[in-house]
């Protein structure tokens, strides 16, 4: 048995059985790989997987019970790839950073631009997603930092979660639509009137803009979803509906839209950063953290990491420009 057949393994359960796709995520050959689950098949003395014809058809029990081991002992294989990467300070590499296109579009590049210039031999690689694939792709180990939002405080459960800022949606409208011209207070019910653009996660019975209708006892007309913001934006312009989406899309270029505050009517959102708890995390990975985070100590930062110990400290509001205190703190 080798650390490579259970690589071969993993990546063929983490590609729907399809060992085509699999063999392009390792860098390999379709025979090769099967070649090598054939050989670990015979080493156990049983099947981990059930063939069809001509391919996988489903994972056996044991063969469940193989690929959870697998991950693990993968996973301690990369941490003390980390460990002595680290001990010896190379500063070589890949980071992996899985996230949705509004953060990776209006929010990390500047975190990105100042540590590329610091570690210029590290590739970043960006996946763009939605929050949903942003944490599969952490959890098969496909991705070191997944950045995603909730509507809410609470950071997803089973990760080492960093709260970067708290942010607010807003409503974007033409400047010759009925809503521009409104003078009083917008509320949910005169919204309720039109049509809607806003992200992809909106069509989810459970999204936090369907529960905020739903609390009033309104409906939802959703006329168009898009996962980009700037999607979003043009089909406000081509005049599908009134966008809703996040307040740091808005840019200067927006000008022809008239931009109304969702702050009061809209749950307020989180972007957190999260980690997998049974890794061991590069140097370079926690530099861009601090980059992300300047609230946070690099001693609370390792005290948490290393220890498990609990942390406290203020998250800014996306407004304020990342500047500490503004929000109230953070016990992790």
């Amino acid at each position: 048995m080798t650390l490579t057949q259970l690589r071969y393994l993993v990546a063929i359960a983490d590609s729907d059985l399809s060992v085509t796709i699999a063999a392009e995520r390792v860098n390999g050959t379709q025979p090769g790989l099967s070649k090598q689950i054939k050989q670990l098949e015979d080493e156990l003395g049983f099947l981990i997987f059930t063939r069809g014809a001509r391919s996988l058809e489903n994972i056996t029990p044991a063969g469940e019970n193989v690929i959870e081991y697998a991950r693990l002992l993968l996973a301690q294989a990369n941490n003390i790839r980390a460990l002595a990467a680290n001990l010896q300070k190379v500063h070589d590499g890949e980071l992996r950073i899985a996230t949705t296109h509004t953060q990776a579009r209006y929010a990390l590049p500047v975190a990105l631009s100042s540590f590329n210039q610091q570690f210029p031999t590290i590739a970043v690689h960006l996946s763009p997603g939605s929050d949903s694939e942003s944490l599969m792709q952490l959890d098969r180990d496909q991705a070191d930092i997944a950045i995603i939002s909730t509507a809410n405080q609470q950071a997803p459960h089973g990760y080492t979660a960093l709260p970067i800022y708290h942010w607010d949606r807003i409503i974007l409208v033409p400047k010759n639509h009925e809503l521009a011209q409104l003078k009083q207070k917008l509320t949910l019910e005169e919204l309720a009137r039109f049509s809607l653009v806003s992200y992809e996660s909106s069509k989810d019975p459970e999204s936090s803009l369907r529960r905020a209708f739903s609390k009033k006892g309104l409906a939802t007309n959703l006329a168009m979803t898009a996962r980009d913001a700037d999607l979003i934006k043009t089909y406000v312009r081509a005049g599908f509906g009134v966008g809703i989406l996040a307040e740091m899309a808005y840019e200067n270029t927006d000008a022809d839209l008239v931009r109304l505050d969702a702050d009061k009517l809209l749950p307020r959102c989180t972007t957190w950063l999260l980690l997998r708890k049974d890794r061991l995390q590069r140097n370079y990975t926690l530099d861009l953290i601090q980059r992300l985070i300047p609230n946070l100590h690099s001693i609370d930062l390792q005290r948490l990491l290393r220890h498990n110990q609990a942390i406290t400290f203020n998250t800014p509001h996306w407004r304020d420009n990342h500047l500490p205190g503004s929000m109230g703190e953070f016990e992790i």
